[in-house]
């Protein structure tokens, strides 16, 4: 069992830097030099750069959720000698569920909004007044996305290095994922104006 639990550990860990750092790619990179590029060059650019990217972006959020729901059924949902039950919510237990629900809103984000409508873009299955509307849905769904990696990952971190938690820990993992957010929006209002 340690073998398995070892290899989807790493697997979890290296498919959420994969998916967190293309979230991130999107949203402090992408999103300001989409404004900047001018209309003649983003048909040069993006169909090279974004297929590719939101390929990485979704298998990354994929592989991250399903080995996540594998490591949890492993190390709290599963007793030696006594099989599958629903875990005690204890100290780690808790916070785990706490990344593991931001965990799930944003792959959701990522599955069911984000990646179709971009598809759709880039498909030309949405076309005309729809695309400026669908293109918002899906900017909104990636900074709530960008808000929520704050808390997910302070949940994911807090159930070994977090101690009893609380409330306060709570706060303050909301606290970081505003943070984050606000950098986003900021750094998109100063694109072109620091290097």
């Amino acid at each position: 069992m340690n073998k398995i639990e070892f290899f989807f550990r790493w697997l979890h860990v290296i498919a959420g830097v994969t998916w967190i750092g293309h979230l991130y790619f999107f949203n402090f990179v992408n999103v300001p030099l989409q404004a900047a590029l001018d209309d003649s060059t983003k048909p040069n650019v993006n169909p090279k750069l974004m297929p590719r990217a939101l390929w990485w972006f979704r298998w990354g959020a994929m592989v991250t959720f399903l080995s996540g729901l594998l490591l949890f059924a492993l190390n709290y949902a599963y007793v030696p000698g006594m099989g599958f039950g629903w875990p005690g919510l204890k100290a780690p237990t808790t916070w785990i569920m706490m990344g593991m629900t931001f965990g799930v809103i944003m792959w959701f984000n990522v599955w069911f909004i984000i990646w179709p409508i971009n598809k759709g873009i880039a498909l030309k299955t949405i076309t005309g007044d729809a695309v400026a509307a669908k293109r918002r849905t899906a900017y909104l769904a990636s900074r709530t996305n960008t808000y929520l990696s704050g808390p997910m990952l302070f949940g994911m971190l807090g159930a070994g290095h977090g101690g009893a938690g609380g409330a306060t820990s709570i706060v303050y993992a909301l606290v970081i994922g505003l943070a984050a957010m606000f950098v986003a929006i900021f750094h998109s209002t100063k694109v072109g104006k620091s290097f």
